[in-house]
C-alpha cells in the first residue's frame, strides 16, 4: 500500500486495514433506514477543482470512497452530478464483490439517479452493472419517463420537487435501507432541508482552492441540523477523513 493511501487514527497513529475501516464506518443496524452523504472539500471550503469534485480527491479519499460504496445497499446521486463527474458503468471490483457476497449483500449496489426533469439518456443507463433506479417527480415529462422505464426502475417521489423523505422511505421498503448519497450540492441541500441526512462523511483535501467554487451545499436558505463527530482519520499527505452523525443518534453509531 502506498504511504499516501495509508489511513491512521488521528491521535494514536495506528494504521488501519480495509477491514478496520469498514468496521469504523459500519452502521450497527443495517435494517434501519440510514442516509449517508459523502463529500470532499478543500480546506477553504471549495467542493470542486476545475469543475469536478474528483479534482480534489486524494488516494486516501479514493480508498474510503470505494469502501463506503462497498457498505451501501444503494448509491443515490443527482443526475446533474452524474453528467458533470462522468459516471459510467461504475461496477465494484472483484474484491468488493467477494466481500459483499460473503457478508450477505448483493454483488453490486444499484445506483439511484435523482432527476426532476429527466434529462437522462436511456443509453447512458443501459451499461450500468445492475439495473438502476431513477427517482423523479409526478410533473416530469411522461415521454421521458416512458423511455427510461425500458432500462431503469422509475420511482415517483414528489410533485414538482423530488421528495427525499419519500425517496429514503421507498428505497428502504424495497430492501435498500443503507443509502450512500454522492451529491451534488443541490440534492444535498434538499436532503438537509427535508431532514433525511443521518451521516456526513467529509474528506478535507489538504489544499487551498480559492476562486468561486461551490460549497458542498447549494441552498438559498439555511436549515441548521446538529451533527456529532464520530471519528477523525488522517493520511500522511494531510488528508482528513471526518465522520459526523446526527447528534441524536451518536450514542448508537
Amino acid at each position: 500500500m502506498a504511504a499516501s493511501s495509508e489511513i491512521h487514527v488521528l491521535q494514536s497513529g495506528n494504521v488501519l486495514t480495509d477491514e478496520q475501516l469498514l468496521a469504523s464506518y459500519a452502521v450497527a443496524d443495517r435494517t434501519m433506514p440510514w442516509l449517508r452523504a459523502n463529500f470532499v472539500s478543500s480546506i477553504d471550503g471549495a467542493a470542486t477543482h476545475e469543475g469536478t469534485s474528483g479534482g480534489l480527491g486524494t488516494e486516501a479519499d479514493g480508498r474510503v470512497f470505494a469502501l463506503l460504496r462497498r457498505l451501501a445497499d444503494v448509491i443515490v446521486v443527482g443526475a446533474g452530478t452524474v453528467r458533470q463527474e462522468g459516471y459510467r458503468n461504475l461496477a465494484l471490483d472483484d474484491d468488493a464483490v467477494a466481500w459483499r457476497t460473503s457478508n450477505g449483500l448483493s454483488a453490486q449496489p444499484p445506483f439511484a439517479l435523482v432527476s426532476a426533469s429527466l434529462r437522462i439518456e436511456p443509453d447512458d443507463l443501459a451499461t450500468y452493472a445492475t439495473r438502476p433506479f431513477v427517482i423523479t417527480t409526478q410533473s416530469a415529462p411522461a415521454e421521458a419517463r416512458a423511455r427510461l422505464e425500458a432500462v431503469a426502475e422509475v420511482i415517483v417521489a414528489g410533485d414538482e420537487q423530488v421528495d427525499t423523505v419519500e425517496l429514503k422511505r421507498t428505497l428502504a421498503e424495497r430492501g435498500y435501507p443503507q443509502q450512500h448519497g454522492e451529491g451534488g450540492p443541490t440534492l444535498f441541500a434538499t436532503m438537509i432541508g427535508q431532514g433525511v441526512v443521518d451521516e456526513l462523511c467529509l474528506t478535507v483535501s489538504p489544499r487551498l482552492e480559492g476562486g468561486s467554487a461551490r460549497r458542498i451545499v447549494d441552498a438559498a436558505e439555511a436549515t441548521p441540523q446538529a451533527m456529532s463527530l464520530a471519528h477523525v482519520l488522517s493520511a500522511a499527505d494531510g488528508t482528513l477523513l471526518l465522520r459526523y452523525v446526527r447528534a441524536s443518534q451518536n450514542s448508537e453509531h
